[in-house]
């Protein structure tokens, strides 16, 4: 891409105006383009010099260039400390994503354990996001894996419970998790409150560092009931140590000289770098993570570790120690920014000898295995995408392929999918569902929910997207066959849109896998050979969009369930709610039903079936 001297020139001059008035303070500043898109967010000690040093294009990179010749407005926000400006300049990175910042794009939200504060009888749970619900916190955990495992395993040892509070206050009998051994089933009153505090305090405990304390009492307890022949109470103690034990026979790396600390180390090779992560709480690791930033290739290693510790700990409480691989170009500024958010002493250091520097190296190993295997997936999936391009006949590599399935319920409650996939693998943050909503879409019209899915992807997308490449697709595939491909061709038409290959892909003979036919506007249909490397690759992308359209149908199902007009019904309840919706589709279409088809619903009694039709006919 070359750079128009007359546009960088513009930029230039545009950034000179801005110059004249800045302040000689902390502060931080935008670079706005023509879409009102910000390219560029950035802090400075000075704002007047940082700036300045824009007006100077030969000594700027070509993506700096790009950038500059991008911009025609800039924002600024004067701070009075340059930790301020850092923290605000992370803030604003995070929610805006500019396109020329290092970015944290394959950042997650990790998961926390929480024991809830604001119950007679707490709840022992997973927990995301904001920690505003009283109680207490430990993590974060590296994997949805990591703390689900955690979870159960201590649900096993302290047997407290995981119903929500709807739930609890509504049972009459234990449930399941009493009958495993998950819970003391405090719900039914097996359990004092006095009893059931005992064993939040030991899973506190526990999850504060305090194993071999917590192990040391059930213990002694086992022993005691032992030696009073209560061998089943004993048992009981048994099965909770053991528990504890799993999860100590799970921390994969374990370290005397850290407590609190997140290890962070970066590689980097050929334009790509990895961060790994391992995390460690109260002595115990709560597991690792491999992250890929996106940046530009002419910065350093030393600039993408720093900006992603600072966009990190927007999220995540940052503990008393940060170890690194690499020294930070503003490793002071860092530790104080981090050490205002926390509200403690934070340090960050790059460990030289002992136990710490051994962990340091461990984490640049993994950090290093990582982005190889990183580079190779992404070379395999690069070469799916290159034969994906021959086989269809296009005129380039795919970079974006978005995949559309629908799923509905005898023609209720009706979803659209669509799910991305690229040369990082499917891009799960891309994805998106579509309620129905069509007044004109009968239940059941496959054709007409594929209309609707598409008018309001691309419709928005036509004002918004159009100009940005990487929201743009290069491909459009359909789960479904000639039908679903000529909707999707009328649609593209009416919508003025020419630039995307449609393709659909349709279950062959008797729906086997490895028989689909494929069709392409102005082509024959046609099969792959069962062992082509394609068609496997095909069949992910079809499945994914099935799975996901089938999750998000789901879940509107279940809302639709748990909010229904059925609900004022008396003697309905969730489980002749479900059934009432099950077969008929949905509240609306119970309303016409006659009396004798309500009576033919299992678990529909003739006076049921009579106050439910007397309801929607105003007969009460």
């Amino acid at each position: 891409m070359t750079i128009e001297t007359s546009s960088l020139e513009k930029g230039v001059l545009t950034i000179k105006h801005y110059v004249k008035a800045l302040p000689l303070s902390p502060g931080v500043y935008r670079m706005i383009n023509g879409r009102d898109e910000v390219l560029y967010v950035g802090k400075a000690k000075n704002l007047k010099k940082r700036v300045v040093s824009y007006t100077q294009p030969d000594r700027l990179p070509i993506r700096l260039q790009r950038m500059v010749a991008e911009t025609i407005r800039m924002e600024f926000v004067t701070t009075h400390t340059e930790v301020e400006a850092l923290l605000l300049e992370v803030n604003l990175i995070k929610k805006l994503m500019p396109r020329y910042n290092i970015l944290m794009r394959d950042s997650k939200s990790f998961a926390f354990i929480h024991i809830t504060g604001n119950h007679p009888y707490p709840l022992l749970t997973k927990h995301r996001g904001a920690q505003n619900n009283p109680g207490d916190y430990y993590g974060p955990f590296a994997s949805t894996e990591a703390v689900n495992s955690t979870l159960t395993t201590l649900h096993r040892a302290f047997l407290l419970r995981s119903c929500p509070d709807t739930v609890f206050s509504s049972r009459k009998r234990p449930c399941l998790q009493y009958q495993i051994k998950r819970c003391s089933a405090p719900c039914v009153g097996y359990i004092s409150q006095e009893e059931y505090e005992k064993l939040v305090q030991e899973t506190r405990d526990f999850l504060a560092g305090k194993t071999s304390q917590v192990q040391k009492k059930l213990a002694g307890l086992m022993e005691r009931e032992s030696q009073a022949r209560a061998y089943e109470k004993a048992a009981i103690y048994r099965d909770r140590i053991r528990a504890l034990t799993t999860i100590q026979a799970r921390q994969i790396i374990n370290t005397k000289s850290v407590s609190d600390a997140d290890v962070f180390a970066i590689y980097a090779a050929e334009g790509k770098t990895c961060v790994q992560l391992f995390l460690f709480r109260h002595g115990s690791n709560y597991g690792t993570y491999a992250a890929f930033p996106s940046h530009g290739d002419d910065v350093s290693p030393e600039d993408v570790l720093e900006a992603y510790v600072a966009q990190f700990y927007q999220d995540a409480p940052p503990p008393k120690e940060i170890l690194l691989n690499l020294s930070l170009p503003n490793m002071k500024l860092m530790e104080e920014a981090l050490s205002q958010r926390a509200g403690k002493r934070v340090h960050l250091f790059v460990p030289k000898i002992g136990e710490k520097a051994q962990l340091v190296q461990h984490a640049f190993g993994n950090a290093r295995e990582s982005l190889e295997r990183h580079k190779a997936e992404k070379a395999s999936q690069e070469s799916l995408l290159r034969a994906f391009a021959e086989v269809f006949e296009l005129p380039t590599v795919p970079q974006r392929i978005e995949v559309y399935d629908n799923s509905h319920i005898q023609g209720s409650l009706g979803v659209g999918a669509m799910v991305v996939a690229g040369s990082e693998g499917f891009l799960k943050k891309a994805y998106r569902k579509f309620n129905v909503r069509a007044s004109d879409c009968t239940p059941g019209d496959d054709y007409g929910m594929l209309r609707e899915v598409l008018t309001r992807r691309f419709s928005k997308a036509l004002a918004h997207d159009k100009d940005d490449t990487t929201q743009w697709p290069d491909v459009v595939l359909i789960d479904g066959g000639k039908g679903q491909l000529s909707t999707a061709e009328a649609t593209f038409a009416d919508l003025g849109i020419s630039d995307i290959q449609l393709i659909a892909i349709a279950k062959g003979p008797d729906r086997n896998a490895g028989r689909e036919n494929f069709y392409m506007p102005g082509k024959e249909a046609f099969q792959l050979p069962p062992t082509h490397k394609l068609l496997y690759f095909l069949q992910r992308l079809r499945d994914e969009a099935h799975r996901y359209a089938i999750g998000a149908h789901r879940t509107r199902r279940i809302k639709a369930i748990s909010t229904s007009r059925l609900d004022n019904i008396p003697g309905v309840g969730a489980a002749r709610k479900r059934a009432l919706l099950q077969h008929f589709g949905s509240a609306k279409a119970i309303e016409g039903i006659g009396l004798k088809d309500l009576e033919g619903v299992d678990g529909i009694s003739k006076n049921l079936a009579k106050k439910i039709y007397d309801y929607f006919h105003g007969n009460e």
